[in-house]
């Protein structure tokens, strides 16, 4: 049953990107209103259903500021042309969320609206009864809100045929690097394939700069790294084949790209202290150049900014590049490593909830979030406005790819996910051989993948 559903997300990804023109951690804290953003207010929602009192709860884990502020911004507008609701927002890092919401799934009371990267948690959450099927409120009108959307987008928001939540951001990994450190390293331009990468380092090395920032004590930052050299490898036949268990994920491109990454980790090539590091220290080395490059998704150039000293990151200093080809794998070039963000809707969620849902997911929401380049849109119209050369690149190049892959954690059951993460940081340790490091992730997927 898994190996159908996850088989039918990946075609609907592809899809998705072929057609589509188409998160941010930082720190804990209760969300507070912020000064008003600049946004153009959506059109309003439908009517809520109800007059009577109303709270909704919503999780988010945008911390970086101009996107807290726009979030809180359009809650701010719905409550205003819905005086009966009460929108309560709750603010969290990436791992203090994920800790928090396991905790309230085990009692059975989740937020009505929280952060959900689709995929195998969600999955779970559904079978277990914790979501909101939303499928009708997406057919009502003959589909008027399904039809926003980007078909593959959506679809990793829905199980068994069944919606429990929509996306609002979907993109890609890539490497972000600072122009100014590359060239005086005497790099002219990005690498392209895995080779030219290592001698870059090696030059930024000579010329005193850390050449990678690396948050590894959060374990998936460098997750990203290894899957890219698995998709680099293997292609998507490789991961296919693992997944629905013709192969196995001690084939040798699993392997290989844990010797591969041995090979950069030998090069010391990340921060002091990288292993004990979050990614908001990540973000932090290179939103005040101490770092010549970092593995990450869309929302980077945001958490940057909000994490250097003076609010302002890297400016024009900001460069982005692909993921670099590896030399005689069997993956496109031009694969994809990425995922998005969404909102799930808890089982308890209010008609208001859903309502409000459908508010954020307007086309003028869209645009709005594209105005602070923290999204690559997912509803049609949204991309409209977009201006940042490095986001038009990203999108370029996410629309090119023939194949995506979701991120391991994401797509694969969450005890396997943990399990990648664990070994990956494994390999970056030195603690797991590539070998040791494929076999239990094999031997995971041996229970979870039945």
């Amino acid at each position: 049953m898994l190996r159908k559903f996850y088989t039918l997300m990946s075609l609907l990804l592809i899809a998705s990107f072929a057609l589509a023109a188409c998160g941010s951690p930082a720190t804990e804290a209760p969300v507070e209103t912020e000064a008003s953003v600049a946004t153009e207010a959506p059109a309003a929602a439908t009517e809520a259903p109800s007059v009577e009192p109303v709270t909704v709860t919503w999780w988010h884990i945008s911390t970086a500021e101009e996107h807290k502020a726009v979030w809180q911004k359009l809650a701010d507008e719905y409550m205003a042309t819905h005086p009966n609701v009460t929108i309560e927002i709750t603010v969290l890092e990436n791992e203090a969320f994920k800790t928090k919401l396991t905790t309230v799934m085990q009692s059975g009371e989740p937020p009505d609206i929280f952060q959900s990267w689709g995929g195998g948690v969600m999955n779970e959450y559904a079978e277990a009864g914790l979501l909101k099927d939303i499928s009708a409120d997406l057919d009502a009108d003959g589909g008027a809100w399904r039809d926003t959307f980007a078909t593959g987008a959506l679809g990793v928001y829905s199980y068994k045929d069944k919606n429990y939540g929509v996306p609002w951001d979907m993109g890609m990994i890539g490497f972000w690097y600072n122009k100014d450190l590359f060239a005086q390293a005497g790099i002219e331009a990005p690498p392209t394939t895995w080779t030219e990468l290592l001698e870059d380092v090696k030059a930024l090395k000579a010329a005193g700069i850390t050449p990678i920032a690396l948050g590894e004590g959060d374990k998936w930052p460098g997750m990203h790294m290894w899957a890219y050299l698995v998709t680099r490898l293997g292609g998507k036949a490789n991961f296919e084949g693992a997944l629905l268990r013709t192969g196995s994920f001690t084939d040798e491109p699993f392997v290989k790209a844990g010797e591969m990454l041995q090979e950069l980790v030998a090069l010391e090539p990340f921060q002091d202290g990288y292993l004990g590091a979050t990614y908001g220290d990540e973000a932090t080395a290179m939103g005040n150049g101490k770092a010549a490059m970092e593995l990450m998704g869309q929302w980077a150039p945001a958490v940057q900014r909000d994490n250097s000293e003076d609010k302002q990151g890297l400016g024009d200093k900001l460069g982005w590049f692909p993921f670099p080809m590896v030399e005689g794998g069997a993956g496109d070039p031009g694969d994809a490593v990425g995922g998005g963000n969404g909102f799930a809707i808890g089982k308890n969620a209010s008609p208001e909830a859903i309502d409000f849902v459908k508010y954020l997911t307007t086309k003028e929401a869209q645009q709005a979030l594209v105005k602070i380049n923290v999204a690559i849109p997912v509803v049609k119209g949204g991309e409209v406005g977009m201006t940042d050369p490095l986001m038009i690149t990203l999108q370029q190049s996410l629309a090119n790819a023939t194949y995506f892959q979701l991120y391991y954690d994401q797509a694969l059951p969450p005890a396997m996910g943990s399990v990648i993460n664990d070994s990956v940081q494994g390999i970056f340790a030195g603690t797991l051989t590539p070998e040791q490091a494929a076999q239990a992730i094999e031997d995971s997927a041996a229970q979870e993948l039945k």
